[in-house]
């Protein structure tokens, strides 16, 4: 049996109408979508409850939200959303101004990737599609993914005002998402992978405009993946050459140095397939994302922190769950060594489910109804121990890691109807490229709202002033002639989240 989702020809500018099928048996499926998108604007309230230490600073509806990304070496913000690609001028980071809108249904595209490659000479910017179930648009419009997925779609945003397709490329595992092993210098990116298999994908993107699947096997017929533990979500990559893959059976921690054969060093074992009797319920469902900060000065058989580059932080995402006490968790893992020989060598630390974080909150604010959706979703860290994170339904919280054993509540922003799922830290950029240092100012992704700009008192001295940096220092204004919404793309948006997510629960 076959669900079948009719895609309005004014929301996406095809010029006719196209039936898309999903699988009925998928994980979060037309039920669930639909449930979160009535709930949220059932209770959609222009009325914000903050912490004292949060502070909105603006909000740009639209855009059915799901990810988004920042670019290394210009002031962009690319986000990804169910009905289109949008590019941001950021070089004021308190004010994201929408310069360039690519139309295109996708669905779903979780984890927005900004790529960039030096090609004779020539700095080209380009975002990563993963198209997980379906896609099309306008600009492209002989290709139509109806249902077949597995796939990436290079999307080129050098000129921000003219986002353009400009390359495809199947893969034989799920494109759930897609991750540039090197954001600044994108030759290679890996693919969530497929969790019964075990496997994942490399795609080639030396040339952007004809990426290509790797072989893993080339003794065997046809393109083979790559192996993989705890296959099937995302790729996190950090500043010492590793990868961790996180999926259904926990994470792993991977040697990438050779972009092209990766090597696996260590597991998060039996505690991260959530089959450890000491650890009970860090993982439920699925390790949906992580990161290691400080990496490269990690050293081993040291005690947990961030200065020891030890410390890896996760998400567990179970949005199937309905009690905020066990939906779905943000961690804390301690990476003990990198050595294969070692085995099974990350531990938890600690975690927190909304409920907990919430325990430490004012009684005035308001706990999440009865079935909400409120796991744990995307996240981003900066200096000086704060996460920022999407609760869906449990909104934006800001949490405290900095000391790892003991996570605490350190902030919240919640607002009626609110679908939080991604959530981002604005980076400092000089001279138009980013100098690794994260100011206060984030950026929440709602599937409800669209994109949400917060600053926090990250214990500084400036309180909720926007970090230095984020004024703007030149224009591009002129960037964003031309670059006009239809209005009909929100309307049809809508209809896209009655479509199904691929990801299936194991049996």
């Amino acid at each position: 049996m076959r669900t079948f989702v009719a895609l309005t020809s004014a929301g996406l500018m095809l010029g006719a109408s196209v039936a898309l099928a999903a699988p009925a048996s998928a994980h979060g499926d037309k039920e669930q979508r639909e449930e979160m998108r009535l709930a949220g604007l059932a209770q959609v309230d222009g009325t914000p409850i903050l912490s004292d230490n949060v502070e909105h600073l603006a909000n740009i509806p639209g855009q059915v939200g799901i990810s988004g990304c920042f670019m290394q070496t210009d002031e962009l913000f690319v986000t990804s959303g169910l009905e289109s690609l949008r590019v941001y001028d950021v070089s004021d980071g308190t004010n994201p101004t929408e310069v360039g809108v690519l139309p295109s249904a996708v669905f779903e595209n979780e984890a927005m990737n900004c790529g960039e490659r030096k090609i004779d000479g020539k700095r080209q910017r380009f975002a990563l599609i993963g198209v997980d179930l379906f896609q099309a648009s306008p600009g492209d419009p002989d290709h139509v993914n109806e249902g077949e997925g597995q796939e990436i779609v290079v999307v080129d945003v050098t000129d921000p005002t003219a986002p353009a397709i400009v390359g495809r490329a199947p893969a034989t595992t799920s494109t759930h998402t897609v991750t540039c092993v090197v954001d600044s210098n994108c030759r290679y990116a890996y693919s969530a992978g497929d969790s019964r298999a075990g496997t994942f994908s490399i795609i080639d993107l030396r040339d952007p405009s004809k990426p290509r699947e790797v072989d893993a096997n080339k003794n065997k017929d046809g393109v083979q993946p790559f192996k993989s533990p705890t296959a099937a979500h995302k790729w996190n990559f950090d500043n010492a050459g590793m990868g961790t893959h996180t999926g259904f059976d926990g994470a792993s921690i991977w040697d990438v140095r050779k972009q092209a054969r990766p090597k696996l060093i260590t597991t998060t074992g039996r505690a991260g397939r959530g089959t450890h009797p000491k650890y009970p319920g860090y993982n439920d469902f699925i390790l949906h994302n992580a990161g290691r900060p400080n990496a490269d000065a990690f050293k081993a058989n040291s005690k947990p922190s961030f200065k020891n580059g030890n410390i890896m932080l996760a998400t567990e995402e179970d949005y199937v769950q309905r009690d905020c006490s066990i939906a779905g968790s943000f961690q804390t893992w301690h990476v003990k060594a990198l050595n294969p020989e070692r085995g099974s060598a990350i531990e938890p630390l600690d975690k927190v489910e909304l409920s907990d974080l919430q325990a430490e909150q004012p009684s005035s604010v308001p706990q999440p109804a009865t079935g909400t959706f409120c796991s744990s979703h995307w996240f981003d860290h900066r200096g000086g121990g704060i996460v920022a994170a999407g609760f869906y339904g449990g909104g934006t919280q800001f949490i405290d890691v900095s000391n790892p054993k003991n996570i605490k509540s350190y902030g919240y922003a919640y607002w009626g109807g609110t679908q939080v799922w991604d959530t981002r830290w604005v980076p400092i950029y000089k001279d138009g490229k980013q100098i690794q240092r994260k100011s206060n100012v984030a950026y929440s992704i709602d599937l409800v709202r669209g994109l949400d700009v917060y600053s926090v008192d990250v214990g500084d001295g400036r309180g909720t002033q926007p970090s230095e940096g984020l004024s703007p220092d030149r224009s591009m204004s002129d960037r964003a002639s031309g670059a006009v919404l239809p209005l009909g793309l929100v309307g049809g948006a809508l209809a896209l989240t009655l479509a199904v997510r691929r990801r299936t629960r194991r049996a």
